[in-house]
């Protein structure tokens, strides 16, 4: 049984692994302000970030999904791993050893099945590019050399070689400590009626990787005739590898593609070799599969749904090739990105143009793209005899929702009225006409079903925007509901929350400048009741003037259930709602007004007692509540007048 890792190791990989570090892998991140960052959610699909990272407090925090958390967090929900996964790879990537309790640690026996998986393929990958280097893999070399690859290119991209034997690696990863039983799972051995065998023999490796470098399959090219499978073997799916959620080559395209607003997308291994050889560094292709949706929202997140932003799409010039181009402007209102299309002339592709005509014609294949709609447009026209009225009316009827389709609605009327030009028509208004409609038929349907998905995060609000977050908790302000209720509703139009959430934004961001006054501060002064929660949290966690290093873990630890957990880290995270950095003054304004809230609260309580009390009342009980009134009212009226000091 796997023993638990040390508690100290854990503190220490947590302190370790700056959590922008981490979440950059993922996903591009710009300036927030405040010290923060922001980017397109991962857990769910935005039109606007609403997905902010706290580097100073280590956390992360969705206004539109409301996921948040820590590093350990964000891993093990964007990679679905275990709490223990995670700890190893974080530790694995900083360099820190971990001890395990319960027994010691037994290396390759007490990793997760995840951790476990991924170092066989780390294994697999240096294995096979040892492999090419021997006499055997000539045919592999020279394969690559054909194409216009050195050696050092084969070394950049991870490309080796399995030998043609039987069992190869499998013997090679069982002297690793690797069980024939994980050999399986990972898709680097196949079950036979002895004994498991090597699932690639004799074919020229690409190791697959994720976004965060990680190899999580290998893609095989056969290299002989006698090799009866197919010229391509991809691994199959298995808990590491999912064909329709990897891009080849995204982990050495992913800055550049962030950096330059635009992804190229080819159709194989060499072609991505090819394009980054040629100086095109965004070029990624998809593994075995056609480019879909999953792989759209790796994408948007590296181009922050950029309007800008540039997604071309390169395919040959043959009826499959344009097949392939009509089925991705498909998912063309995926993107906030523009799509184009690169067309390889002569039916190369840029591995072959490369070679035929060098890396500046590879340049100049993606800088003479054509906008996707266009080239879809064309297609459907051709299929129709314009000749006649029946087959310009149908080439119409099949164009305009194409057009109607275009995001840029300038773009659409001007492609409009090109449309019309394209199918002879001279009423131009009138194709104006029908496309507008089906648009506007088209927005329609959308709001029908519950509005457009990717405009969600504008709807919301949140920190950047001109006021606090309006999607809280279902709250009377919410224009769009976050998925799922979780927590009472606040009315956020009640000054009395609004100060609550700031003053508990304060003792959890800037603990400094509301101690000791804060530490003083009844559980009772915060009616909201998440608030309430949180700041019972604070207390529990030894309060705001023990603030240390490790203090806002302890209160996240301190939170009673995930919600109230999830409501300490949108806090942490969420900017203080003032256009300069906080200060002793600001933080004096807001304790102020929650404590003048709960004085004023507790006045009008006072003259109901007072009310029902009557002057039949017990003297003595009745000049006690009047004693209250009278301090109370003093003090209220301090606090007006002299502010903080009063405290």
């Amino acid at each position: 049984m796997a023993g638990r890792i040390n508690d100290d190791d854990v503190k220490a990989v947590r302190a370790a692994v700056p959590i922008d570090a981490v979440v950059s892998e993922y996903l591009q991140l710009r300036n927030a302000g405040g010290g923060n960052l922001k980017g397109l959610c991962p857990f769910h699909d935005e039109k606007s970030p609403s997905f902010q990272v706290s580097p100073s407090k280590g956390l992360y925090y969705c206004f539109g999904c409301q996921e948040g958390g820590d590093t350990v967090d964000f891993i093990m929900k964007i990679d679905h791993l275990s709490f223990a996964e995670t700890i190893e790879r974080l530790a694995s990537q900083s360099g820190i050893t971990l001890r395990y309790e319960e027994g010691g640690y037994t290396p390759g026996r007490q990793q997760g099945e995840r951790t476990r998986l991924v170092e066989a393929h780390k294994a697999a990958a240096q294995f096979y590019v040892e492999q090419l280097e021997r006499p055997e893999a000539e045919i592999g070399r020279k394969f690559l050399a054909e194409r216009g690859f050195d050696q050092a290119a084969a070394q950049h991209f991870g490309v080796g070689y399995s030998p043609a034997g039987w069992d190869h690696l499998v013997r090679f990863l069982r002297g690793r400590g690797f069980t024939d039983q994980e050999l399986i799972l990972s898709g680097l051995a196949q079950e036979s009626r002895r004994n498991p065998i090597d699932r690639f023999r004799g074919r020229l490796m690409w190791p697959i990787r994720d976004i965060s470098g990680e190899v999580v399959g290998f893609g095989a090219r056969k290299l002989r005739d006698d090799d009866n499978g197919p010229k391509y073997l991809n691994t199959p799916e298995t808990p590491l590898y999912r064909k329709s959620q990897v891009l080849y080559g995204i982990d050495l395209a992913k800055k550049e593609i962030a950096k330059s607003s635009r992804a190229v997308v080819v159709e194989g291994y060499t072609d991505v070799m090819a394009c980054h050889l040629a100086g095109v560094t965004t070029a990624i292709a998809t593994c075995g599969t056609s480019f879909g949706g999953d792989h759209i929202k790796i994408l948007r997140r590296l181009l922050m749904d950029n309007s800008g932003a540039e997604v071309v799409f390169t395919f040959d010039g043959d009826a499959a090739g344009q097949k392939a181009a009509l089925r991705a402007f498909e998912d063309d209102q995926k993107f906030a990105a523009e799509t184009y299309i690169a067309i390889t002339p002569g039916g190369m592709d840029p591995c072959d143009l490369r070679l035929a005509e060098g890396d500046a014609a590879v340049k100049s294949l993606v800088e003479s793209r054509t906008q996707l709609f266009e080239f879809a447009i064309r297609q459907i026209i051709a299929r129709h005899n314009l000749d006649t009225a029946v087959g310009r009316a149908a080439a119409l009827e099949e164009a305009a929702p194409v057009v109607a389709g275009i995001k840029n609605s300038s773009i659409q009327h001007e492609s409009a009225v090109h449309l019309a030009g394209l199918l002879g028509i001279l009423d131009t208004q009138f194709v104006v006409r029908r496309v507008s409609q089906l648009a506007r038929w088209a927005r329609e349907r959308g709001r029908g079903a519950g509005g457009d998905q990717r405009g969600r995060g504008d709807q919301r609000g949140g920190p950047g925007g001109d006021g606090p977050p309006q999607r809280h908790r279902g709250g009377p302000e919410t224009q769009g509901a976050p998925p799922t209720p979780r927590g009472p509703a606040l009315n956020l139009r009640s000054p009395a929350h609004r100060v609550e959430r700031e003053l508990l934004k304060l003792a959890l961001q800037h603990p400094h400048l509301v101690s000791p006054a804060f530490d003083a501060y009844g559980i009772d002064e915060f009616t909201a009741p998440p608030y309430a929660a949180v700041r019972r949290a604070i207390e529990d966690a030894g309060g705001a003037t023990a603030a240390d290093a490790d203090y806002l873990a302890r209160v996240r630890e301190a939170a009673p259930d995930d919600t109230v957990r999830a409501m300490v880290t949108e806090l942490a995270v969420e900017p203080p709602h003032t256009r300069r950095d906080p200060d002793e003054a600001y933080a004096g304004v807001q304790l102020v007004a929650v404590r003048l809230a709960a004085v004023n609260h507790r006045v009008t309580e006072v003259r109901g007692t007072l009310q029902r009390l009557g002057q039949q009342a017990d003297p003595a009980h009745l000049a006690a509540v009047q004693n209250e009134l009278w301090v109370l009212q003093q003090y209220g009226q301090s606090l007006r007048d002299r502010g903080a000091a009063a405290l």
